[in-house]
């Protein structure tokens, strides 16, 4: 069995797919409340 070492593991596309995770949750959500104002703008 291999030996590991704590903290060895390198992480840099887990990073960049949870980067890329974070963007896309935030993007959606702004264009969500975007849409939702807009709506209640328009419905009056």
């Amino acid at each position: 069995m291999a030996e590991h070492k704590h903290g060895s593991m390198d992480t840099t596309t887990q990073e960049k797919t949870f980067d890329g995770f974070i963007k896309f949750a935030t993007n959606t959500a702004i264009v969500i409340i975007v849409t939702l104002i807009l709506l209640a703008i328009v419905n009056g």
